[in-house]
């Protein structure tokens, strides 16, 4: 599937990134797996997996698995990283929401202090990574919270994992998402007041934020597209992978591998956006709740994005550097996590000799950035294999 229209600019809600992109041409690839080797064709993932919830065990054995690959990739171990500021893959953000803009009983200070080196103990925050902390303690009628953007605004078609320790403090809302404006996101959403251990209910909340959500103050319950699945685990005493896997017309998201929920239909976004980590509190009592009685942190491990580019030259660069995605090595498989295989967790791609030629990825100094790409961006673009013949769309 092909898509291809004019993006109009975009404005943050809660940050203010902005984006504007002139054309979007992305296509998604339905193609067999290789062994990992060279990548230069891309990476590619199993979507729409058998266990999905609502099916009866004998509608999923005949259910296919679809692998798509996608060209460009994001990773970031974030427990090699003593100083987030030298990562060149995000942005850490800094501004104030009102209360009435933050729609709670306080205002937001998002702020780069709320986001230290990692093995900040003073903080609470033991684990070594990306610490996302929201203050107890609010500064002029705000509380203090953090959120950290990905530098790139190109994000489109992909699949998205964060391997994150949720706080167990209640009174914030801890959040992966990817945005593009408003009216065009896809949340997945942690409210630690929520949590309750003694009957081991752990809610994760699933969200596309659309037009029709708007008309009803962001309250995406009402259209459809809100879901409240439950872990089967407790989010907040160790590090767990969330997944988004965006598609045209349809979303599914994950944890650990497993799958949580569906979506699909017009609310589904059409543009490219980017990725968003985010902690922050603003005292109402009917989502965040808070501010917490102590500082708590979210702790982030990594994030692992593989996507299709929205940029033209981009694309351009994927058709001369992908000559036969047919060729051995030609497709990378990403490892994939389940709860009872989480070896890919320690795996990257930047992180292995010539598997992201044409990417220019940010590599920790101690992993000895043996994947970067000589400062050339590579370029999205797609292709589709079928009848033993391959066509490249643009």
């Amino acid at each position: 599937m092909c898509l291809g229209e004019e993006v109009a600019a975009g404005s943050g809600r809660r940050h203010q990134s902005f984006v504007s992109i002139t054309r979007f041409l992305s296509c998604l690839l339905l193609l067999p797996a290789f062994v990992s080797a060279d990548c230069e064709c891309g990476y590619s993932t199993n979507i729409a997996p058998n266990s999905q919830p609502h099916q009866r065990r004998h509608q999923r054995r005949h259910q296919q698995q679809e692998q798509h690959v996608f060209t460009d990739l994001i990773e970031s171990d974030f427990t090699s990283l003593g100083d987030i500021a030298a990562n060149t893959d995000w942005a850490r953000q800094e501004f104030n929401v009102t209360q009435k803009q933050a729609r709670g009983d306080y205002g937001e200070m998002f702020s780069v202090a709320n986001i230290p080196g990692f093995g900040q103990k003073k903080l609470g925050a033991v684990d070594p990574g990306l610490h996302l902390v929201v203050g107890s303690e609010p500064v002029q009628s705000m509380i203090p919270v953090a959120e950290i953007d990905t530098q790139r605004l190109d994000v489109s078609w992909g699949t998205f994992r964060a391997s994150m320790k949720v706080t167990g403090v209640p009174g914030t809302c801890a959040a992966f998402f990817w945005y593009f404006n408003d009216t065009q996101e896809i949340d997945m959403e942690f409210l630690s007041k929520d949590f309750n251990a003694t009957n081991s209910s752990y809610p994760i909340n699933l969200v596309l934020q659309s037009r029709e959500a708007a008309t009803d103050g962001y309250n995406a319950a009402q259209t459809g597209h809100f879901v409240k699945a439950y872990l089967p685990f407790n989010p907040t005493t160790a590090f767990h992978e969330y997944r988004i896997d965006y598609l045209p017309g349809r979303v599914y998201f994950y944890a650990d591998g497993a799958l949580l929920a569906e979506m699909q239909g017009p609310a589904v976004p059409v543009s490219p956006g980017h990725l968003i980590l985010q902690h922050w509190s603003n005292g109402n009592p009917f989502w965040s709740g808070g501010p917490p009685t102590q500082d708590a942190v979210l702790t982030v491990e990594y994030v692992k994005a593989y996507f299709n580019s929205s940029m033209p030259e981009r694309q351009k660069d994927w058709t001369l550097r992908c000559k036969d995605p047919a060729a051995p090595g030609a497709v990378c498989a990403i490892p994939e996590l389940t709860a009872k295989e989480r070896k890919a967790a320690d795996w990257f791609f930047v992180e292995q000799k010539n598997m992201t030629n044409n990417q220019t990825v940010y590599t920790p100094p101690s992993k000895g950035a043996r994947g970067y790409g000589g400062g050339r961006w590579t370029t999205a673009g797609a292709m589709l294999m079928a009848g033993g013949a391959v066509f490249v769309l643009l």
